[in-house]
């Protein structure tokens, strides 16, 4: 309690990182927007672009793609796009959340619950963040731009989903893993079976990966009722674990093949599959800083299979 009071103190949410660039570099009056956005907490923006990302890599490792200047700029364009969306989406989920948010100990300290910032104010952060995205997402051509202006509705029902069923995890998945579109879109100007594949497999990769996340608040969903994956699969979470985490790694392998990449990009997805597995043999699930930093660790996925796909297009 006396460190949480501390924290709230200095203006930080309770389980904000301490020593981040946020706190030293931004005016203290802008750390309520920060928070709002989790500026100080990078790990879901990674998450957010890793589809995006892979499927970029995946469309020039492909036989008809074409390795040029047009990949960086894209893996560029998704970097900003996924920071200020995946900001614009934390904000827009804590004024939907506000009410459980003022009854969960790790979330009562935030902005609004907290009162550093009003819910006027957060609304207008969000228009912000979501033009930041609007300008990013017209660089691309027409067809993307349709693809990913399709992804705001995955993105306005996924708050409200943890009052109704216990599967939010999925719904998140929907939104998050939207990225797998946007790459192949992006370099083609069309779809295909392979980023279709893509995009299922990420889903599955994103209920596992946001289960290990939500054992954290299990307690205090139960208290307020919240519904989760992690409440629904309880001690059957590594099971569960392993079939979401096979599952995707399959539907990755098919849309490399799908797409005809050349052979080294399988060895990345092997890579993850080390890692994947590593999670599911030592996660506790009942050690919620254990399960913060084996959440994290899955942006060590996202580099390996986008790693195996890039020295596929540098080298096929």
């Amino acid at each position: 309690m006396d460190t949480i009071q501390s924290r709230e103190a200095r203006g930080r949410v309770a389980d904000a990182p301490t020593g981040h660039w946020v706190y030293r570099a931004l005016p203290r009056a802008l750390w309520p927007f920060a928070q709002l956005a989790r500026w100080d907490r990078p790990i879901g923006w990674w998450l957010l672009m890793w589809p995006c990302w892979w499927s970029a890599a995946l469309a020039v490792a492909a036989p008809a793609g074409t390795l040029s200047w047009q990949l960086p700029f894209h893996l560029a364009l998704f970097m900003i796009g996924a920071i200020a969306m995946r900001g614009a989406g934390c904000t827009y989920n804590d004024i939907v959340d506000q009410d459980i948010d003022q009854q969960v100990a790790r979330t009562r300290s935030r902005p609004l619950p907290s009162g550093q910032a009003t819910r006027r104010q957060a609304w207008a952060f969000l228009l912000a963040q979501c033009l930041v995205g609007l300008v990013v997402l017209l660089q691309f051509n027409w067809f993307a731009v349709g693809v990913g202006v399709a992804s705001l509705l995955t993105v306005a029902i996924y708050p409200f989903m943890k009052r109704y069923t216990d599967w939010p995890q999925l719904f998140l998945g929907f939104a998050f893993s939207w990225g797998a579109w946007m790459g192949w879109a992006g370099h083609f100007g069309s779809l295909a079976l392979a980023p279709a594949l893509l995009y299922v497999g990420s889903i599955l990769w994103v209920i596992g990966y946001d289960t290990i996340y939500a054992h954290q608040d299990k307690e205090d969903d139960a208290l307020v009722g919240v519904r989760s994956t992690a409440r629904l699969f309880g001690d059957r979470t590594k099971p569960a674990l392993a079939l979401l985490y096979m599952g995707a790694l399959l539907l990755f392998a098919m849309a490399f093949w799908s797409a005809a990449v050349p052979l080294l990009a399988y060895l990345g997805l092997a890579a993850a599959a080390i890692h994947m597995g590593y999670q599911i043999r030592v996660i506790d699930i009942d050690d919620g800083d254990q399960c913060l930093k084996l959440f994290q660790s899955n942006s060590i996925v996202g580099w390996l299979i986008f790693g195996g796909l890039l020295v596929a297009a540098a080298t096929g």
